[in-house]
Formats: C-alpha cells, structure tokens, sequence
C-alpha cells in the first residue's frame, strides 16, 4: 500500500537525499503463533474484529531506537491532525506511526504504549495506511531541505493559521478572466497587503472557526474591518 507513495513527489526526493527515512512493518512478523495472528474477536461480545496487543508491542519495543520516539496511533477519535502537530512530528528524530484496522486496536495499547492518537479527519476509513501516508507528507514539508524553495513551506494554508491567498500565473487574461491588476504593480507592498487580505477573506469565508482563538496583528484586524465593511456593501 505503501509502494506507489514512497517512489515519487516529494518523499521520494527525500528519501533520495537521506532527509527522511522511511520503514514499514508487517505486524505478522512480530508474532509466536504458527498462524501469525494480528488480530481477534472482542470481548463482551460485538462483530469484527481487534488488534491484538502483544503484536504491536513487541513491533514497538524492536523498532523503537530514539529515547525521544513520539508513538501515534491513528484513530478516528484521535486529536485532529493539523499543521502544529505535522511541525511538532518533523522535529522529532524518529514517529512511529501504528495503522489502526479492522473494528480498533486493543485498549491497552492506546492507554500504555502510544503517546498520543491522530486523525486525519471526522470519518472512518478502511484502515491507518492511508492516514499514515497523510502524516507523512505534511510532516515532511518542515524537515529542513525537503521542499527546495522553504518560503513557500510559510505561505502553506494553515502555516500561520489562515488559509493561503490566491495564485495566478500564464495567460494573464484566459477567457475573459483576468490575473488582479495589483499583481503587476511591481510595487511589493501593496502585493504583500492584498495577498494577506485575500487570505483573510478566504479564512473568513470558509474557515472562520480558524480566526475565533487567532491572535491577530493590528494590521489583520484593519484587514478584518475592511473586509467586513465591503461584505456591507455588497
């Protein structure tokens, strides 16, 4: 599942540069019984089935070789995924990700061996792989030399809690639409004032739950008025 990814964009530039190195772990190889089981029927009595724990623990404790390893399951009740967290995660020198399947993972596991759960969003999916994919291409951008040009790392959406401004590039007029006068300018401050406007109207229209516990510059909040003040208007 874990193929495809790794061998292009940018983790694969990557893990070509020795930036970022990357290891998947069959749980099966960390098992005693001749069937290799990873999983079984819960307790109390529900459909599906549960991730054992002695699998996972013992894949844990064999590839764990930092004593500052940050362990995360990803879980659909985890704590929602989210540039801080991605930026926190690539400051560490070793995560391990574990792949929830199947109806969940043993509790113990979650109360005693990982150090948080992540999720990538409010919906279910067939398994962690695709999750653990996630966390680690957003995770990757802050590694230093990851992305070539780190500037555009700070523009990302949700770099510094708002979402990003618009981009234009060739034609500068396609179909009667045409790229925003200010962008031809050549004055940088003016462009630096609308792309931050443009942000913030962009985050106020579809994101405002991101601006409620944003402490914002005195500038952004002139921004902020005037935005509110055109909406009036119009």
């Amino acid at each position: 599942m874990f193929t495809g990814v790794f061998s292009g964009g940018i983790i694969r530039r990557a893990l070509d540069k020795g930036l970022v190195e990357v290891a998947v772990h069959d749980l099966r190889d960390y098992t005693r019984d001749k069937h290799r089981q990873v999983d079984d029927r819960p307790y109390g009595g529900l459909e599906g089935m549960v991730l054992k724990p002695e699998p996972i623990f013992a894949a844990v404790e064999a590839v764990r070789r930092e004593t500052d390893s940050r362990v995360c399951l990803l879980s659909p009740q985890g704590t929602k995924f989210d540039s801080v967290l991605a930026r926190e995660l690539a400051s560490r020198r070793q995560v391990i990700l574990i792949c929830g399947r199947y109806e969940g993972v043993d509790e113990r596991v979650i109360g005693h061996l990982a150090d948080a759960e992540i999720s990538i969003g409010d919906y279910v999916l067939s398994g962690g792989e695709p999750a653990a994919v996630v966390v680690l291409d957003a995770a990757s951008r802050f590694v230093p030399g990851v992305v070539g040009k780190e500037d555009s790392v700070r523009h990302d959406s949700f770099a510094e809690g708002i979402l990003d401004f618009p981009h234009y590039t060739r034609p500068r007029e396609f179909r009667g639409m045409k790229v925003p006068q200010v962008l031809f300018s050549g004055d940088h401050g003016k462009i630096e004032r609308w792309r931050r406007k443009k942000a913030l109207e962009k985050t106020l229209e579809t994101r405002p739950d991101l601006l409620q516990n944003k402490e914002l510059a005195p500038e952004d909040g002139v921004l902020l008025e005037e935005i509110r003040n055109e909406r009036k208007t119009t």
